[in-house]
C-alpha cells in the first residue's frame, strides 16, 4: 500500500521553479518587512535581495554557472543567508563545510564536490590555509570586495529549473568516504510550500540554530524566507541551554528547531523561558515520550512536531504534530509530509500488509537526485518507482509499521546505521579510519545507550600494542568530524565473534567499560568538594570510574551536548552560571574547578 501526502504534486509556488524565484517573489510582495535578524541588527526582504544579487553577480564573473557547486565554510551569520541565495541566483549549488570539522575533512569534500570557489570569513582562513586553487583565492563574506557596490542589484534572472541541484549534503559513506547527496530546488521547495507540519506567515520568526552542513538548515533558513516571516540568527559559537532560550526569547522565536537530545535538555531544564513559541519541531533521532508531554503540560497551546527524515529526502519524509499528550509508549513519526509518497515492503519489496513491519521507501517531491559521482551506490539506494514511471523511491533502511490509524512508527535500523547528536552515522567509516592505522590489525565501532546522555559511540580494536586513547582520538579528528569521534575506546585482545564468524556487535553493545581510559598521564585524586562533584558528575555522563583531577574533558571523550548538560547541573548545584567556552578554555576537572569557585566567590 502507498500512503501519499498531496499524491506526491509539485510543492504550490505558482510559476517559482526555484528557491530564488519564490523568495523574489516574496521581495515584490513584502520588500520592507524585515527578512533577518541577529540582536539589534534588521535586514529587510530587499535589502536581503540586492546584497545577495551583488554578490551573485560577483560569483558569476568568478565561473559560477548552472553545473557549479560553491563551498561555503562560515559560522552562523547574515552573510552566510546572503551567501547561500547568491549562490543559487548564480545558478550553483552550495556545498556546506562545518568549520568545526577538521581541515583534511574540507579538503576531502573540496575535491569531492569539485566546487570552484570558497565562500567563508576573514577569522577562518588559518584553518584553511594551503587550499588548492580554484578555491585557495575565496571570496570573504565579512570582509566584502570593493567592486561588490559597483556590481548590479539586480536579479540575474536565470531560467528557473526545479531539477537543477541546490545543495549538496554530505552524510557519513559505509564505504569510509562521505557521501554528496545532491537536493534539487523542487525538492526544498516542496519542504517549505505550504507545509502540512507546519503553519508560517509573516507574523513568525524563526530560530536558526542549526549549522548550515546539517540538513536541517534548509527548513530553518528557507521556510521563513520563502514565506514572508523572520529568520532570527543566533549568534555563532556553542550557546548554553539559557542563552539559547533567553535569545528565542529576545528575538520573539515563534517556531524553533531542536535536535532530540537538545530538545530532552531543554525541556529538563529553562522550557519555560519559550513561553512564546507555538510551534516547536524536533528530531533527528527518537523522541522520549515523557518530555514530549512535559513540553506540552509546560507550555499550554504549543505544537511539538516530531520530524523524521533522511538527508536523501530533504529533511522531513514524514511528521506527527502533537497538541495532547502522547498515550502510546513510543512517539510516532507520523504521516508523508505535503508531496511526498511512502511505501513499506518486505525483504522481496513487496507492500506488507495491515499493520506488519518493512522498510520505508519514500518518494515524490522531496526525493534528492541521487549521490554525486557515485552512480553504483545512487542505483543502490535510489530505485525506480513502480507507481510513478520516471520517478525513484529512496531505500531509508528504516524499518517501521503503519498503524491502523495511518500513523507510521519507527522500529529501528535494518543495518548498522546510528544516529548521534543528531547526524547520522556509518560505523563503517570510522572503523576505516581506525584500520588505516597500521598499529591496528582490527576494529568495530558500536552505538551504547545511556539513560542521561543517549546514544554514544565506542570503538574496539586490536592493536599490535598499546595506543594511548588521546592518540587514538587526535588521529580521528584530523580526518572525522567531531560527532563521529567515538566516546570511547576499548582494547581487546580479539573481536568476539557469532557462530558464523562474524563480529558480535550486539556483545560488543552491551560491554561497557568504565574504566578509565589509559591519558598517556598519571592518575591524580581531584581536591577539594568542587572538584569531587565535578568528577563525579563527569563520571555518571560519561559512565567512567575514576576520573582524576587533571584529566581533560574532551580527550575523556566528552562534547558539546554534554557540555551543555554540565553546566546546567552545575547551575543547580552552586546557583553559577558556567558559558560552554569554558570546557574549551579549562578541559580538566581541577580548572574548571577554579572557575566554578571563582564564580561563587
Amino acid at each position: 500500500m502507498t500512503t501519499t501526502a498531496d499524491a506526491g504534486a509539485p510543492a504550490r509556488s505558482g510559476n517559482a521553479q526555484t528557491v530564488h524565484e519564490l523568495f523574489e517573489r516574496r521581495v515584490a510582495l513584502t520588500p520592507d518587512a524585515t527578512a533577518l535578524s541577529r540582536g539589534a541588527e534588521r535586514i529587510g526582504y530587499a535589502e536581503l535581495n540586492a546584497r545577495a544579487n551583488r554578490l551573485a553577480h560577483l560569483l558569476r564573473e568568478r565561473g559560477v554557472a548552472p553545473g557549479s557547486n560553491v563551498a561555503v565554510c562560515a559560522e552562523r551569520s547574515p552573510e552566510v543567508i546572503v551567501a547561500l541565495l547568491a549562490v543559487l541566483k548564480a545558478g550553483g549549488a552550495y556545498v556546506a563545510l562545518d568549520p568545526k570539522q577538521p581541515y583534511e575533512r574540507h579538503r576531502t569534500l573540496l575535491a569531492d564536490s569539485g566546487a570552484n570557489v570558497l565562500l567563508t570569513q576573514e577569522h577562518l582562513l588559518a584553518g584553511l590555509d594551503g587550499l588548492p586553487e580554484p578555491v585557495g583565492h575565496p571570496v570573504l563574506l565579512d570582509r566584502p570586495d570593493p567592486s561588490l557596490a559597483d556590481r548590479p542589484a539586480t536579479d540575474p534572472g536565470l531560467p528557473g529549473d526545479p531539477e537543477r541541484p541546490a545543495y549538496i549534503a554530505y552524510t557519513s559513506g559505509s564505504t569510509g568516504t562521505p557521501k554528496g547527496v545532491v537536493v534539487p530546488h523542487r525538492a526544498v521547495l516542496r519542504l517549505v510550500t505550504e507545509p502540512n507540519f507546519l503553519t508560517i506567515g509573516p507574523e513568525d520568526a524563526v530560530l536558526q540554530f542549526a549549522p548550515v552542513a546539517f540538513d536541517a538548515s534548509t527548513l530553518e533558513i528557507w521556510a521563513p524566507l520563502l514565506n514572508g516571516a523572520r529568520l532570527a540568527v543566533v549568534p555563532p559559537g556553542e550557546p548554553g541551554l539559557d542563552q539559547l532560550a533567553e535569545t528565542a526569547e529576545n528575538e520573539g522565536v515563534t517556531i524553533m528547531w531542536l535536535t532530540a537530545g537538545l530538545f530532552h535538555q531543554m525541556v529538563d531544564g529553562p522550557l519555560h523561558r519559550l513561553s512564546g513559541v507555538r510551534q516547536l519541531v524536533a528530531g533527528g533521532d527518537v523522541l522520549s515520550v515523557t518530555h514530549v508531554n512535559k513540553a506540552l503540560a509546560m507550555l499550554p497551546g504549543i505544537r511539538v512536531v516530531n520530524g523524521y527524515g533522511p538527508t536523501e529526502n530533504t529533511t522531513f519524509t514524514c511528521c506527527h504534530v502533537m497538541t495532547e499528550p502522547v498515550e502510546s509508549d513510543t512517539v510516532p513519526i507520523g504521516v508523508p509530509v505535503t508531496g511526498t509518497r511512502i511505501q513499506i515492503l518486505d525483504e522481496q519489496g513487496r507492500p506488507v500488509t495491515g499493520e506488519e513491519p518493512g522498510e520505508l521507501y519514500t518518494g515524490g517531491d522531496g526525493v534528492a537526485l541521487g549521490y554525486l559521482g557515485r552512480p553504483e551506490q545512487t542505483a543502490e539506494r535510489f530505485v525506480p518507482d513502480p507507481t510513478a514511471p520516471g520517478r525513484l523511491l529512496y531505500r531509508t533502511g528504516d524499518l517501521v509499521r503503519r498503524r491502523a490509524d495511518g500513523v507510521v512508527e519507527f522500529l529501528g535500523r535494518a543495518d548498522h546505521q546510528v544516529k548521534i547528536r543528531g547526524f547520522r552515522v556509518e560505523p563503517g567509516e570510522i572503523e576505516a579510519a581506525l584500520l588505516a592505522r597500521p598499529e591496528i590489525t582490527d576494529a568495530a565501532v558500536v552505538a551504547q545507550e545511556h539513560t542521561r546522555t543517549g546514544r554514544r559511540l565506542v570503538a574496539f580494536y586490536v592493536a599490535d600494542h598499546g595506543l594511548s586513547v588521546p592518540e587514538l582520538r587526535r588521529g580521528l579528528a584530523r580526518t572525522l568530524p567531531p560527532y563521529m569521534v567515538p566516546a570511547a575506546f576499548v582494547r581487546l585482545m580479539a573481536m568476539p565473534l557469532t557462530l558464523n564468524g562474524k563480529v558480535d556487535r550486539a556483545e560488543l553493545r552491551k560491554d561497557v567499560n568504565r574504566d578509565r581510559p589509559d591519558l598517556g598521564s598519571d592518575y591524580r585524586a581531584p581536591e577539594g568538594e568542587v572538584a569531587e562533584a565535578l568528577a563525579l558528575m563527569w563520571g555518571d555522563l560519561m559512565e567512567i570510574d575514576g576520573i582524576g583531577a587533571d584529566d581533560d574533558f574532551f580527550e575523556l571523550g566528552g562534547h558539546s551536548l554534554m557540555a551543555t548538560q554540565i553546566t546546567a547541573d552545575i547551575a543547580t548545584l552552586w546557583g553559577v552560571e558556567v558559558p560552554p567556552r569554558a570546557f574549551y578554555e579549562n578541559p580538566t576537572v581541577a580548572e574548571l574547578a577554579q572557575v566554578v569557585e571563582e564564580l561563587k566567590r
